[in-house]
């Protein structure tokens, strides 16, 4: 109960200190909030002093921003989360207007999810449920194509082609169910490309579990046994997908846009860039206990078995897999990269714009006439040394946080809350805005996943056989921290960073997208997209080159994760180290599983 308690709290702190921060907002960016609420509501009109005298006194900034914040907090208890500055509307009825839309979205975007990640795993089911998987090796390229899709892209592809080109679904608006197919189809393939993969990553080791043998031993069916083996698997995944609820509902920000959807993703980006305070502090809360919300609903439908220590480890020694793919993908990534970078990425020629793939120019040309392989060979660079080292930073403060569960448990929902573009509006108010700022963003909020999958892992490892039996024979935490629990739990969230590797480019990229990120005339990823994207009927290839490249270094990276594999335990000496005859050795015998 005090551990609850104290957890309670933690929660409450981490959100007030949010939610502060948010109130501060003008205030450390050393901007005139005045100026800025002056800009939303009328672009035309001019600055004068008494003009923005006047909207200090109609919003009260001549006040101190600790008691303006504190106004605004005093009416919550009440249902009063203020007025926004810009229209001057109630904030909370809009506020849940907009989460209504994205809880809708969220909804249908997640069956989309599940879809996709069974058909992910659905070789893998197939598979175990006849008692084949033995020696298969690992697929998973369609899956890291699919995952590294930028979501915008995929978005704007949809609303051209599919709406407006062929006229299946409509594109724009917000009226109806028939309104939300085509945002889900661009939210929940990217996502349930990366929970499919998760969960194929766990599955062959239940179908060796001592019950599933036992099963077919008895000759229960096969789909009974792949049913009960994706069911031994959820656990693990639960927090996850939790995750995955909130960053839908929230970080939708570009498909929102696209698809002009009121979600509360689009409405707090446009409460952010226009500081309207009581509607982005009000929509970072919603987020918050949103995330509050799914956590608590996760841990409940876990059910007791990490309580019982009757589980066996799913992270077991894997066979060998194909090693070929990784230096085929990264072979094709070096070479365009390699062609690229002799040319020029800022050379421009008027009379060859829009040119198709050619001889000159293999991937074609864009607006301007620069050559569109150069500039995604000269872009490859920066977004893949700031993805790998965003996702080597990322995998360090996730394993190291994940292993503080009641600590790092409200951060990761608290953080996770926060969509990567008020991330960036908030890092650009502290350090500025400059080209440092989509990466501390992105920085920011990219460990999240990784130790709430950590702590997952941790704690169904905790409940696992050959951990209590280790427990008994003396080994002490240390011993089982190093030797048992990071052995099993360090290659699947490693596997997880790899496969996100992908994931962080295309946030670098939406940033860029969203005019956030890189400026003109950076050959930057998402900048290239951003740009090319209003020709992509006329010019599809200047949108395909970058998406494609994307593509494969999700494909390079899920394959080479594929490679990271608990090693075969080594046969046990005769001495037991736990009884302190050879300390430096460790008990296989024991740790089996």
């Amino acid at each position: 109960m005090r551990s609850r308690l104290g957890a309670l709290l933690w929660r409450a702190v981490l959100a007030a200190v949010l939610v502060c921060c948010i109130g501060l907002l003008p205030w450390l960016s050393h901007t005139d909030p005045a100026l800025t609420v002056l800009k939303a509501r009328s672009a035309d009109r001019d600055a004068t002093p008494e003009v923005l005298a006047d909207i200090r006194a109609q919003l009260g900034l001549g006040e101190d921003p600790l008691g303006l914040l504190g106004q605004w907090l005093a009416g919550l208890p009440r249902g009063d989360a203020g007025r926004s500055w810009i229209s001057g509307a109630d904030v909370l009825p809009g506020v849940l207007d907009a989460l209504g839309a994205s809880l809708l979205l969220m909804v249908v975007a997640l069956a989309v999810a599940l879809v996709t990640a069974a058909g992910v795993c659905a070789r893998t089911l197939y598979l175990g449920a006849r008692r084949q998987l033995e020696g298969r090796p690992a697929g998973g390229s369609g899956s890291a194509v699919l995952a590294a899709l930028p979501e915008f892209l995929t978005a704007s592809v949809l609303a051209t082609v599919v709406g407006v080109q062929w006229g299946w679904l409509p594109a724009l608006g917000w009226y109806g169910p028939q309104w939300t197919v085509l945002p889900a189809l661009a939210l929940g393939l990217p996502a349930g490309a990366v929970l499919g993969r998760l969960l194929d990553d766990q599955l062959p080791a239940a179908f060796v579990e001592p019950w599933a043998l036992a099963a077919a031993a008895r000759g229960l069916p096969g789909r009974s046994i792949a049913r009960k083996a994706l069911r031994r698997c959820v656990p693990g995944l639960l927090p996850n997908l939790g995750l995955f609820v909130v960053g839908l509902t929230g970080g939708s920000v570009a498909v929102e846009q696209i698809f002009d959807i009121p979600g509360l993703g689009r409405t707090t980006l446009q409460a952010a860039i226009a500081q309207d305070l009581p509607v982005l502090q009000a929509g970072t809360l919603v987020l918050v206990a949103l995330a509050a919300v799914t956590t608590v609903a996760a841990r409940l439908l876990i059910g007791p078995a990490l309580r019982d220590g009757a589980l066996h480890t799913l992270h077991r020694p894997s066979p060998p897999v194909r090693r070929i793919l990784p230096f085929v993908y990264g072979l094709l990534l070096t070479v365009v990269i390699s062609l690229g970078l002799p040319r020029d990425p800022l050379a421009l020629d008027t009379a060859a714009r829009l040119r198709p793939p050619s001889a000159a120019h293999p991937f074609g040309t864009d607006a301007l006439g620069r050559d569109v392989l150069a500039r995604v060979a000269h872009g490859a660079l920066d977004t893949l040394l700031l993805a790998l080292a965003i996702s080597a930073l990322a995998l360090t403060a996730g394993v190291l946080l994940g292993l503080l569960p009641r600590l790092s448990g409200p951060l990761v929902d608290t953080v996770n809350a926060v969509p990567p573009v008020l991330a960036a509006l908030l890092v650009a108010a502290v350090w500025g805005s400059g080209s440092v700022t989509p990466v501390l963003a992105v920085a920011v909020v990219a460990w999240a996943p990784l130790a709430a999958h950590t702590s997952a892992l941790l704690r169904q490892e905790r409940a696992t056989l050959h951990l209590t039996a280790t427990r008994a024979l003396g080994a002490g935490p240390g011993y089982l921290l190093r030797s048992e629990l990071l052995p099993a739990v360090l290659p699947p969230v490693t596997r997880h960073a790899l496969l996100r590797l992908p994931g962080i480019a295309l946030a670098l990229a939406s940033l860029g997208f969203l005019g956030l990120g890189a400026q003109p005339p950076s050959p930057e990823w998402g900048l290239l997209l951003a740009e090319n994207q209003p020709y992509a009927e006329r010019a599809p290839w200047a949108v395909l080159a970058p998406a494609t490249v994307l593509a494969l270094l999700g494909a390079l990276a899920v394959t080479a994760a594929g490679g990271l594999r608990r090693p075969r335990p080594r046969r046990p000496r005769a001495a037991d180290p736990l009884v302190g005859e050879q300390p430096s050795e460790r008990p296989e015998s024991v740790g089996a599983g």
